[in-house]
């Protein structure tokens, strides 16, 4: 089994890794939370144990980065912060456990071994890809044909939203609700006027166009086959 372990307390870090490893666990250790996180996304890990203060990135913010982007590695939360709202906040957050410091270590690799037993979970999709237009979801970077695209906040939401249902035709409706969170109809050409900025930042000088208008139904992401 690969853990890995979060902390920036060196001493706490050590303790837990060296303990780890006595079981025959193999352990990567970071010491902040951006190169966590990092690590968390690019490399397969049975368990991560994370401390929820951190620095550079904090434990919450990590977490729901990497359940934003389809990370689903069980996380089991440490901190200091034992109140009952904290709690649920980590919960809520994405984290599988929560465990109070001070912990006795017997009581935390027995948590790291039930986590470890639950039945595995999909595999992560960190990257959204169609023909050579591709996603990159935990640095929300996009390119094509190597070229990096820079979109803006709204352009790239509506953008991840088509490739996640690439193939299938989304209504302006399912674009209204899903990225501009409108549950009514605001009366304004917001959709049509993303999709052309979107069509000019994506499609404008590629032999290839990738977003199509299905008439009378609504928007597409496809590649030809």
């Amino acid at each position: 089994m690969k853990i890995l372990v979060v902390e920036d307390d060196m001493e706490t870090a050590s303790y837990i890794a060296g303990g780890l490893r006595e079981q025959g666990f193999t352990v990567d250790e970071a010491m902040n939370g951006r190169e966590g996180l990092f690590l968390a996304a690019s490399e397969h890990y049975d368990v991560v144990v994370l401390d929820r203060m951190l620095p550079q990135i904090d434990g919450l913010a990590v977490i729901k980065t990497l359940r934003g982007a389809g990370v689903k590695t069980p996380i089991l939360v440490l901190t200091t912060m034992g109140g009952v709202r904290d709690r649920v906040e980590g919960l809520e957050a994405g984290a599988d456990d929560y465990l109070t410091k001070p912990f006795a270590y017997e009581e935390l690799l027995a948590r790291v071994n039930a986590l470890f037993r639950r039945p595995p979970l999909a595999a992560t999709e960190t990257v959204l890809q169609v023909g050579d237009l591709r996603i990159d979801l935990i640095t929300h970077t996009v390119s094509r044909g190597g070229k990096s695209i820079e979109l803006q906040a709204q352009e790239y939401k509506l953008l991840e939203y088509l490739m996640r249902n690439a193939g299938r035709t989304v209504t302006r409706t399912m674009l209204l609700e899903k990225v501009w969170e409108f549950y009514f109809d605001p009366k304004t050409n917001i959709v049509e006027t993303n999709i052309s900025r979107l069509r000019a930042k994506v499609d404008r000088g590629f032999a290839t166009q990738l977003i199509h208008t299905i008439r009378g139904a609504g928007y597409r992401v496809q590649a030809p086959e």
